[in-house]
């Protein structure tokens, strides 16, 4: 239940392993080592959150505005025996004040509900939140400057990504910026997401009858 595209280290690698490289591509970008505290804003249902508590030893805190991915989250935590070291927790990332608190911060697939408006605050928060040479991690989908947005309702924005607003990948930088970080890394993961989307898409056919029991046929 990663809701993000994984990352394939050959084009007939299973989803389960592409899924895995991608969270610890994720921790090894972060540089992650133990004893470090790591937040994830929009932590979906805690995958990132476990793996790097798990594997690179952090104090990991995730944070979503979904009481079911919490509470799900939670309980494979506990699963996990990680309770001591890793937590997941209702909360906008508007509402998490602790300047310097961090040393590693992630976002991966929720920048693109942020918007246009809303990006000097989602850069200057995550400036303020993170230790002075810390690192942040911002995974999004971005729009393509010379490609005119398709007018009126879409099938895209109107039942998969609603209310979202995607941005150039010049926009984001901007923003970054102007919050006071140096740009590290850039880089797009094009060809995984259209990897991972065939992937789902046969798992989808494959379980067609037991997605029925939970929506109709037409959707």
């Amino acid at each position: 239940m990663v809701y993000s595209c994984a990352y394939f280290q050959h084009r007939n690698a299973d989803l389960e392993s592409a899924q895995e490289n991608k969270l610890d591509y994720i921790c090894r970008k972060l540089r992650l080592h133990p004893g470090q505290r790591l937040l994830d804003i929009g932590c979906g249902w805690g995958g990132l959150v476990i793996y790097a508590a798990q594997h690179y030893g952090v104090e990991a805190l995730g944070i979503t505005l979904s009481r079911p991915q919490a509470d799900l989250a939670s309980a494979r935590i506990a699963e996990a025996g990680l309770s001591e070291r890793c937590r997941v927790i209702v909360r906008d990332y508007r509402e998490v004040d602790e300047p310097g608190s961090v040393d590693a911060l992630v976002s991966v697939g929720m920048f693109e509900h942020v918007g246009m408006a809303l990006l000097p605050e989602y850069f200057a928060r995550a400036w303020r939140l993170l230790k002075p040479g810390g690192v942040f991690l911002n995974h999004g989908i971005a729009s393509c400057p010379t490609v005119k947005p398709l007018r009126g309702r879409t099938f895209s924005n109107t039942y998969v990504f609603p209310d979202g607003e995607l941005e150039p990948i010049n926009v984001t930088l901007h923003a970054a910026e102007e919050a006071g970080f140096e740009v590290r890394d850039v880089e797009s993961l094009r060809e995984h997401y259209n990897l991972t989307l065939r992937h789902w898409v046969q798992r989808l056919k494959a379980h067609h009858e037991q997605a029925l029991q939970y929506m109709d046929e037409p959707t």
